[in-house]
């Protein structure tokens, strides 16, 4: 038992599949039913986004011919597995997600016009929350009992040139899901400890 563990509000089994044990898989097997993958989305929505923004988009690879065209853009250590994984999601973000603002926040719409007169302030929020709703994603799908295995190993620019060609996505990550496979895990790598990381002032 660690501090986190005595600390938390849910219980240790949770922390330990969710934090403490979850580790990268490098490997997969099993399935990911399509309720599974829609229930990874409707955890993932509730974490928190500037102005309830939400500028994630989630796309599933689940048909051959789109799962080889993926394939071909990943970098050679990352092909064997994302063509094995039970489940791929290639994770985006809205270029124009200020555009449905009527949608996340009726109620405050002032903002919206500094988005509208300033793109590249308005790419740079839509890609830094979307991060964020990434980091939730893969605690979503570690909270259903699966392994994530993101990864950044990929021609992104050839990734939205086939999947999202009209250029209303971009896309930052690819992340394999599914059970453990066989060797799914290497030796545990080191983490910062507190002292090395966290000050208070």
């Amino acid at each position: 038992m660690t501090i986190a563990h005595e600390e938390a509000v849910i219980d240790a089994a949770a922390v330990d599949a969710i934090f403490a044990e979850a580790r990268t898989a490098n490997s997969f097997a099993g399935e990911v039913t399509e309720e599974q993958a829609r229930a990874i989305y409707e955890l993932t929505k509730f974490g928190p986004t500037a102005f309830n923004s939400q500028p994630l988009r989630v796309t599933y690879v689940r048909s051959d011919e789109a799962r080889a065209k993926l394939v071909e853009t990943l970098s050679t250590g990352n092909r064997a597995k994302t063509a094995s994984a039970p489940l791929v999601a290639v994770l985006s973000y809205d270029t124009a997600w200020h555009e449905q603002w009527d949608k996340f926040l009726p109620v405050y719409s002032a903002p919206k016009a500094m988005y509208d007169a300033n793109p590249e302030f308005t790419a740079t929020t839509g890609n830094n929350n979307a991060h964020l709703q990434a980091g939730y994603f893969i605690l979503a799908v570690r909270s259903l009992g699966f392994a994530a295995g993101p990864m950044t190993g990929a021609d992104f620019a050839a990734i939205d040139a086939e999947f999202f060609p009209a250029g209303d996505q971009k896309s930052f990550l690819v992340v394999n899901i599914g059970q453990p496979g066989p060797d799914a895990f290497g030796e545990a790598k080191p983490k910062f400890a507190y002292e090395d990381v966290v000050r208070t002032v």
